[in-house]
């Protein structure tokens, strides 16, 4: 990586030698202008007003436009002079919470390198403190032409500075937020929730530029003489006349996407029939993610139900056999009372005869 700065940070007395490197890059397909006709490249020239010629890289510098369209000159040594204590130094001011930074102050980012073996120890030095301490560096420095505002923090083992707009130059968001009166219902806001626990999560280093590949391949079909890909028609759908229904087609639409079972598609508020509509809504088709996602919460009371049959259905059985048991062993019980009763009838048919016989005997 190649610096693009050279200074030091200054952290209270403690001065850290080091050079500023790009952490980010551009990756964005660029053109040329071309003339239709030839294909000849379109360039721009620089032309000195006063003498109307071409003029070359060296001979250009600097000049502000004053209010009266007067230029004053502006040299590279004037800007070096800068009566500025961060024109070389990135200078610590304070040490905030990472939560205290708003997001929409961070602009560019870059990585901090050590610049030289002295530097080594109190820049390791800085970026333990910075990560025992949970929080974050705000820093004042000059680049290109301005002082800038910094946010430096750790990044594995490097310390990273974020660039930040200064306060005055974000934008309050007056007159952005609807006017209009609007009442979201509990309803709504359950199918809302479903869907997010459909999408799920997502692994940011899964996601890449499908833009910048698709106009790769076009470059790549014309360059070989070859018919550029068709784009794919639009996914089908309808007019939104109702949130509901959107709602619930984009849940269905998320499970379809993941493989996932439609049968608690309207789980999450009764559906749009409850809320007396059926009206068409439009759905974007999801892309299939490769790992499936999370099934809604919703989904846990249908696992409990399937328990709780399946204990009831056990219960059934036992009873069943219980049953059974008992069945069968009122039946022996009754075969054995049977066969007592025919013994005793026996007996009584033999009495009377072994006393006849006893009365002959006598006799």
């Amino acid at each position: 990586m190649r610096s693009i700065w050279n200074g030091a940070i200054s952290f209270g007395l403690v001065s850290i030698p080091i050079k500023l490197v790009n952490a980010t890059e551009n990756h964005t397909i660029s053109f040329r202008q071309i003339h239709t006709e030839d294909g000849g490249r379109i360039r721009y020239r620089k032309v000195c007003e006063l003498e109307d010629r071409e003029v070359t890289q060296g001979e250009i510098g600097k000049g502000y436009e004053d209010a009266d369209g007067s230029i004053v000159p502006i040299t590279d040594e004037d800007l070096a002079h800068l009566p500025l204590p961060t024109a070389r130094t990135i200078d610590i001011v304070a040490f905030v919470p990472a939560d205290r930074i708003d997001p929409l102050q961070m602009e560019h980012a870059y990585y901090l390198a050590a610049s030289g073996a002295p530097a080594a120890k109190p820049y390791t030095l800085l970026r333990e403190a910075l990560k025992r301490s949970r929080r974050v560096a705000i820093a004042k420095f000059a680049l290109r032409g301005r002082e800038r505002l910094g946010m430096l923090r750790v990044v594995d083992d490097v310390i990273a500075m974020h660039g930040l707009l200064w306060p005055d130059e974000i934008r309050a968001p007056q007159g952005v937020a609807p006017e209009t009166d609007v009442t979201v219902r509990d309803q709504e806001l359950d199918l809302a929730d479903a869907l997010m626990d459909t999408l799920g999560e997502v692994d940011l280093a899964d996601l890449h530029d499908e833009y910048r590949e698709a106009l790769e391949e076009v470059i790549a079909a014309k360059a070989s003489g070859e018919a550029p890909p068709e784009a794919p028609g639009p996914a089908p759908g309808g007019k939104v006349l109702d949130l509901m229904a959107a709602l619930e087609n984009s849940v269905r639409a998320a499970r379809r996407s993941r493989g996932e079972e439609e049968g608690e598609a309207q789980a999450a508020g009764g559906g749009a029939q409850e809320a007396g509509t059926s009206a068409e809504a439009e759905v974007r088709h999801l892309p299939r993610r490769k790992a499936a996602r999370s099934a809604p919460k919703r989904t846990a009371s249908g696992k409990g139900a399937a328990k709780k049959t399946a204990s009831s259905a056990k219960k059934t059985a036992s009873a069943s056999a219980s049953g059974a048991g008992s069945a069968r062993k009122s039946t022996s019980k009754s075969a054995q009372s049977k066969k007592t009763a025919s013994a005793g009838k026996a007996t009584a048919k033999k009495t009377p005869a072994k006393k006849a016989a006893a009365r002959k005997r006598t006799a």
